[in-house]
């Protein structure tokens, strides 16, 4: 891949400046090494891609060939309760986190200390960088802390992206107030409802 320029104050990783083609070669590479991981790893994901046509990386020549890995759908996750699609031993889970659970069971996402550190904190702190969240702000971060992904997910975002965060948490709406002004929150993460 060719080299891009380097990351502005407008972008927070140089990949978002790259010229299409080198996204595209990079999408392509990522598409093919997940469904090489699931063939290896999934039994119910290999099964599914196999119905779909798909018995090898190497069978998705371009991104047009993702029209033929087919979905996960809710139903698979709770068919697959609780870690029947993991592509990990559920020992190399680092953390748990799961839905309400009101349409039946709760959907359970299992994570890795890679999942957290180089996935998931990057994407987080890709979005934030994008809604305006820059280095050294004050994030004030009123999701809730626990079996949701939102509280966590910011927190570990904010900090990746070198911002402060209060971890304020959701509810009691009078202290939300009060620490907003008193600390001088420069960002709101929270539920929009």
């Amino acid at each position: 891949m060719s080299a891009v320029s380097e990351p502005t104050s407008d972008f927070y990783d140089a990949i978002e400046c790259a010229p299409r083609e080198e996204l595209e070669a990079l999408q392509l590479t990522l598409l093919r090494a997940t469904v090489a991981r699931v063939l290896e790893r999934v039994p119910a994901g290999a099964a599914r891609l196999r119905e779909g046509g798909v018995t090898g990386a190497e069978d998705i020549g371009s991104l047009a060939d993702l029209r033929s890995v087919p979905f996960t759908t809710k139903a698979d996750l709770r068919e697959h309760y609780p870690f029947g699609l993991l592509a990990v031993p559920r020992e190399e889970l680092v953390r748990v986190h799961a839905s309400s659970g009101t349409g039946g069971k709760p959907t359970v996402v299992g994570y890795t200390r890679h999942d957290l550190e180089d996935v998931w904190a990057a994407v987080m702190a890709r979005a934030m960088h994008a809604a305006g969240v820059r280095p050294g702000m004050v994030v004030h971060n009123a999701y809730g802390y626990g079996l949701f992904t939102g509280g966590l997910g910011f927190h570990q975002g904010a900090e990746r992206l070198g911002a402060t965060v209060v971890p304020v948490s959701a509810g009691m709406t009078a202290r939300q107030v009060l620490l907003l002004g008193d600390l001088g929150g420069q960002a709101l993460c929270c539920t929009p409802s």
